[in-house]
């Protein structure tokens, strides 16, 4: 199936090159772009893609803002964030308000086409070595819980297994590597991964890992 993406970026330039990048993909199309986060919010309605490629600093909406904004009409569209560089408190923001993962924007073509596919399959786009770090770094700025207040209170449900492999998910292992570490299937991961996230109400593995960390259920390492 071809992968449908927006890319939302006030710059024409890297509008342009990321559209000839993916469009040269035979698994995605681009079908739009927007100027700003809120023409993104818009595109999003009208267009239904699979991935927006959000940059965060924008005019008249900043990519926050669009992506809370995108999650909260409870849009089926990922989005993948695009910044200049990896410790950028607005990309921890940005994970925290529902995005799937980033991506620099000196990315090469195939990471960023890997990066889409990675999305679009619902996994979530986390280097271990780099979006721990940055995870590490601004869950340092207040000992309170500031994810979904809900979650916290659901942690209590998760049993001993579903709590192992949350942990894993916030270290950045996909679902074939967790299967790998466990001994088990990789169909019974993914089902372990489910009801973590139906039990947090917790929208992918990202806002899941994110949690992991501010209830420091992961020590940064």
């Amino acid at each position: 199936m071809t992968i449908r993406v927006l890319i939302a970026d006030d710059q024409m330039m890297v509008r342009e090159g990321f559209s000839v990048l993916l469009n040269a993909m035979p698994d995605i199309e681009v079908v739009g772009e927007a100027v700003n986060g809120r023409e993104a919010v818009q595109r999003v309605r009208e267009l239904a893609p699979d991935v927006v490629l959000m940059d965060i600093r924008m005019p008249e909406l900043n990519g926050i803002e669009a992506t809370r904004e995108i999650v909260a009409a409870d849009s089926t569209a990922k989005v993948l964030v695009l910044t200049t560089f990896d410790l950028d408190e607005y990309v921890y923001q940005a994970l925290r308000a529902g995005a799937s993962g980033f991506l620099l924007k000196d990315a090469s073509a195939r990471q960023l086409a890997d990066g889409v596919r990675v999305v679009a399959s619902g996994e979530a786009l986390l280097a271990p070595s780099v979006t721990r770090r940055l995870i590490t770094e601004f869950s340092k700025l207040s000992d309170s819980p500031r994810l979904m207040p809900s979650a916290h209170a659901a942690y209590g449900e998760l049993t001993e297994r579903e709590t192992e492999v949350l942990v894993l998910i916030a270290q950045g292992l996909s679902n074939a590597e967790i299967a790998g570490r466990l001994v088990v299937a990789e169909s019974t991961i993914k089902t372990h991964v489910s009801r973590i996230l139906v039990k947090l109400g917790l929208r992918d593995r990202t806002q899941a890992a994110v949690f992991a960390y501010e209830a420091r259920l992961v020590t940064p390492g």
